[in-house]
């Protein structure tokens, strides 16, 4: 038994050392007519016996001695392709993807000498060639060229891309609403549950396989985009071994190692990204707080008492943004089987510091005849954040000859402390100066399961995708304190209902998440030419409670001007209220029924899209989607008069058809149509009568019961030209039409700083975008690896203003200046005017040294529609300039040093009010400075 245990153990043994002689080739066959996978093709080596076949999913390994090699792929009714040179090393893996096209003359064969590096942007731009939608898409090696980190920082080079708050992808110019995001084909709510899509940063690059940014629909993807679906495809199947460490350190010159830094005291776990309970509402939710002057008042001291007395904000040294990463991807072999598998931590501890950050709320003079704008309120001061977010993603992918089974599991955590020190100043309404000390802590969670299946038939002509998609979200705002004292005119300071009392606030939301998706493909023949038929469906449920709890400090024969503006005096042993005395400060209630609900949207669709040409050159693709979207509510206004009680909101079933056309004029140049019919529908926040306060800003959002959902007809045209090594032209131009397109708004002249989601009767898009790829070899050959990225968007927008009593044309006539002509339309909430991406980038594959720099800037864009007195505001154009180089060293060259810089021009972030014949003024101001980021990783 021992000799039969020490034979297995040699032969095991001997089995690793002879792997370890040889080398690998794998990758990918695709059908470049249909851009689908091509099983079962075949893999030679020339002048050999060796050879392999590729699998149901087109991938293929083969494993060779060390040496250099001729590699055939073929396959029936396909021209076969050599690639030649092809060298193989002594346990490394080579990756080559292939496309094979039908053949016009059986057995012609196409020749080609290829390195032994795989080229993944020219994949990607493959992809985007034979793409069946007008799309773009962003490869690993193009994000490492940029030096980004995650998915937002690298995103912004696609053309008629943006990234919004650094982590927000927006498409076209069009608002949040307007994009999609997915992961791997499914859909996945972010860490901002209201929005539509997830933010980007949490994603790091090592993960990724590639992005791809869909622009026209099709009958398969969900209905609710317009500008585009930004689908993020993560690696599932390592060809070999992948481990990768990476960290990072960042200094801002105006943010880091200042020693007036604002912040407060938080809890222990604070940089892990959640709170330990310091911050936890301290009293049951639904417990009475007596007042002083009741029989029963014997409560309420232990209740104030068990409030954190800690109201003032506090001064440190603020610290530099760092960060770090680790990733793993294997695969293995399971009997025939194969079992792949990904796992990825990040981890990022970001500092902020706004000193002299600005905040205002202006409305017009109701003279005529006056220009210049004056403020109901605005603050300057100085404000800090602490920004923790951590990510792990895990997943298994089992093969097996016919069948693909794949789980993935992420769980992101994010907990934000800010702190702001402030003066404010109120004109209009009540004119008094104020200090504000705001403290607040946000955590957030997401935990996400993606289980899914891929199965086909034992020819591959019939596949079948299964795809189930839970999640859970979380968002806890936790003890959001503000305390406001007025300042007199002797340097004294007081606490009155004029300025509003110190404030305590709660809120909780949690959302359910599950969706379920189905998918059939049917290749076929059709006019004796390949055709492809898909058909499935897809349901999603949301469901989703939110609430608020408010409290607030009063004060009992107790002067406020004891405290001498110092909030933490106000809660402090010696301050608080006891029976004995019947003096002091108290916890007083202030529940709202608007602050609570409870409501649940749900989704049923199906569809059907056939793929077929017509001739040699005109691929179509049509399909039909229907969409059967409800929407119930269980909450009620303040005053009681609106009483829902899972009521139903919205009861849609829609049909969404669209048509992509592609003339093929060549191997090289393409010709796309599209049409497609899409839809935007409101948030759960949105179609609600939430009333939201933002402490820091005194702005108030306020949900809307009545709001609709917007419809929009999408048209698309796209000239698209592809060179040799990833060069490339395209000129694409589009035109949306929007009914009731859903925009932020001005709540009312009485109520400046309260703003509402409304419906305007109809909206337009016209936009032309260009994009260009080129290195300049044709200048020198010493230049070839010199390479410049250029894409420009120009959008022209237009929306029909509602007109009637109250309506927004009637309320700008009212407080229109003198000499000023009010127009009838006026430009699309949250579309921007123009888009410029440009990046130049310097590769050295013998030194290892890579360089780019880019440059990307977002014309003025409406980003609050104003309403009679309140005036528009805009988010004006912020110029980014930022530089990467990085440097591989060690002699397997598998380590990295990485140098950033961005916002070389120290540029400032800036939303402003405009008005006729007015002097601009700010809503918001901020400003980042310059960081210098060094960074440095290894893969082994």
């Amino acid at each position: 038994m021992l000799n039969k245990a020490f034979l297995i153990i040699v032969c095991l043994f001997s089995l690793q050392v002879l792997q370890a002689q040889t080398g690998k080739i794998s990758g990918k066959i695709i059908d470049n007519e249909f851009n689908d996978v091509l099983a079962f093709a075949n893999v030679l080596v020339k002048g050999t016996i060796k050879g392999t076949t590729s699998d149901f999913d087109g991938n293929y390994t083969l494993e060779l001695d060390p040496g250099t090699y001729t590699i055939i792929f073929s396959f029936i009714g396909y021209d076969s392709k050599q690639l030649t040179e092809v060298k193989v090393e002594k346990g490394k893996v080579v990756d080559l993807n292939v496309s094979l096209s039908p053949s016009s003359a059986l057995l012609s064969e196409v020749v080609i000498t290829t390195s032994a590096r795989r080229n993944t942007e020219q994949s990607v731009l493959n992809l985007q060639k034979n793409s069946a939608t007008l799309m773009d898409g962003l490869s690993i090696e193009s994000i490492k060229k940029t030096g980004a980190s995650s998915i937002a920082s690298a995103i912004k080079s696609v053309p008629g891309v943006s990234v919004q708050e650094g982590k927000f992808v927006f498409v076209r110019g069009l608002g949040d609403r307007y994009t999609k995001s997915i992961l791997n084909g499914m859909d996945i709510p972010g860490l901002d549950p209201d929005k539509n899509t997830i933010q980007m940063d949490i994603f790091p690059t090592n993960i990724l396989e590639n992005i791809i940014i869909v622009k026209s629909a099709s009958a398969e993807l969900p209905a609710d985009f317009t500008g585009g679906v930004v689908d993020i495809i993560t690696k599932d199947f390592p060809s070999k071994k992948q481990m990768q460490f990476s960290v990072s350190g960042s200094f801002n010159p105006t943010m880091h190692f200042k020693d007036n830094y604002v912040n407060y005291k938080g809890s222990n776990t604070d940089f892990l990204g959640f709170d330990d309970g310091t911050r936890a509402l301290p009293i049951n939710k639904l417990q009475n707080i007596p007042n002083p002057a009741a029989t029963n008042n014997s409560s309420l001291e232990p209740i104030t008492r068990a409030f954190n007395p800690q109201l003032a904000t506090s001064t440190t040294t603020s610290s530099p943004d760092f960060s770090f990463g680790f990733s793993y991807g294997n695969q293995f072999e399971v009997g025939d089987n194969k079992l792949g598998v990904i796992a990825s931590l990040d981890y990022k501890n970001t500092t902020t510091f706004y000193e002299g950050f600005e905040n205002g709320i202006y409305q017009k003079p109701e003279e005529r005849d006056s220009y210049n704008l004056r403020f109901d309120r605005r603050q300057q001061g100085d404000l800090g954040s602490n920004n923790v977010l951590a990510s792990i993603l895990t997943g298994l992918t089992y093969k097996t000859q016919k069948s693909k089974y794949k789980l993935n599991l992420l769980h992101i955590q994010n907990g934000e402390s800010r702190a702001a020190l402030f003066d404010q100043r109120t004109e209009i309404s009540n004119a008094i100066n104020v200090v504000k000390d705001n403290l607040e802590y946000t955590e957030r969670s997401i935990s996400n399961i993606l289980l899914s299946g891929y199965h086909t038939s034992e020819d591959a002509s019939f596949t079948t995708e299964w795809n189930l998609s839970p999640s859970l979200s979380r968002v806890y705002d936790k003890d959001v304190r503000l305390t406001t004292f007025i300042e007199d005119d002797f340097g004294g300071y007081t606490i009155s209902s004029d300025a509003g009392f110190p404030s305590r606030v709660w809120r909780d939301l949690e959302e359910i998440n599950a969706v379920g998706k189905l998918d059939f493909t049917k290749k076929y023949n059709l006019f004796n030419k390949k055709a492809s038929l898909k058909f499935g469906g897809l349901y999603s449920y949301k469901q989703r409670e939110y609430s608020i709890y408010n409290y607030d400090v009063g004060f009992i024969n107790i002067s406020p001007t004891v405290f001498n503006g110092d909030p933490d005096a106000i809660l402090s042993s010696d301050n608080v209220w006891t029976r004995s005395s019947n003096s002091g400060s108290y916890i007083r209630g202030n529940f709202e029924p608007a602050n609570s609900f409870d409501a649940n949207q749900n989704t049923a669709s199906g569809y059907i899209s056939n793929e077929f040409k017509i001739g040699d050159k005109l691929r179509t693709i049509l399909g039909l989607r229907a969409e059967y979207f409800a929407s119930y509510f269980t909450g009620q206004n303040n005053t009681g008069s609106a009483i829902f009680n899972n009521t139903q909101l919205l009861d849609e079933l829609d049909f969404f058809p669209s048509a992509n056309l592609i003339y093929a004029f060549n191997e090289k140049i393409n010709f796309r149509g599209s049409y497609s019919k899409t839809t935007a529908r409101p948030s759960f926040k949105e179609k609600s009568l939430v009333q939201i306060t933002d402490l820091l800003t005194g702005t108030i959002f306020l949900g809307n019961i009545d709001l609709k959902p917007s419809y929009i007809d999408n048209f698309d045209f796209r000239l698209e030209v592809f060179g040799d090594e990833s060069e490339m032209f395209a000129i694409s131009s589009f035109y949306k039409k929007f009914v009731d397109p859903i925009e932020l708004v001005a709540y009312s002249v009485i109520a400046p700083n309260q703003f509402t989601p409304r419906n305007s009767p109809s909206a337009k898009v016209l936009g032309l975008e260009f994009e260009a790829r080129k290195h300049f070899g044709f200048i020198s050959e010493g230049l070839k690896n010199l390479k410049l990225n250029l894409n420009i968007s120009i959008i022209e927008s237009e929306i029909e203003m509602a007109k009637g009593a109250g309506e927004e044309y009637e309320s700008r006539q009212a407080f229109a200046r003198d000499n000023e002509t009010i127009k009838e339309t006026r430009a699309l909430q949250g579309q921007s005017p123009f888009l410029i991406n440009t990046g130049l980038s310097y590769e050295n594959p013998t030194t290892g040294f890579e360089s780019a720099i880019s440059f990307n800037v977002q014309g003025k864009t409406l980003e609050v529609v104003g309403f009679g007195q309140n005036p528009d505001v805009f988010v004006q154009p912020f110029n980014s300039l930022n530089l990467n180089v990085s440097k591989t060293i060690g002699k397997e060259k598998n380590s990295t040093i990485s140098l950033k810089i961005d916002n070389i021009l120290d540029e400032k972030r800036q939303s402003l009010y405009e008005s006729f014949g007015a002097e601009k003024v700010p809503f918001s101001l901020r400003q980042p400075g310059t960081a210098f980021s060094l960074g440095y990783s290894m893969s082994f």
